[in-house]
């Protein structure tokens, strides 16, 4: 990209606990998360905005489309959420993963 220029602002620069991170990996951490990780890892963010259940969700479905049975307990564990929206996305994560029969890659 011609155009393209590294950002140099501070305030547009990743949040460490996002920098670096794979999508499969950036969701487990979401669905693993407490409400009072998210409000200290993204204190000031505009991500705040999305609140920890839409994140949960939109990790949940990360995990149907690319998750592998490894994440089999991660996902079963969140269909006790309090979040219905999150229990929800979670059990359709469950069948994607199932329908496809999905495995870990071999080394």
């Amino acid at each position: 990209m011609k155009f393209a220029r590294e950002l140099k602002e501070p305030a547009f620069a990743p949040r460490e606990v996002l920098a670096g991170t794979d999508a499969r990996t950036l969701a487990r951490e979401l669905l693993a998360m407490t409400q009072e990780k998210f409000s200290a890892f993204f204190k000031g963010s505009p991500m705040k905005r999305a609140k920890l259940r839409g994140l949960k969700r939109n990790a949940a479905i990360v995990l149907g489309n690319i998750g592998t049975r490894a994440d089999v307990d991660l996902l079963t564990r969140t269909l006790e959420d309090d979040e219905a929206l999150v229990r929800e996305h979670a059990t359709w994560a469950l069948r994607g993963i199932e329908d496809e029969g999905r495995t870990l890659p071999r080394p």
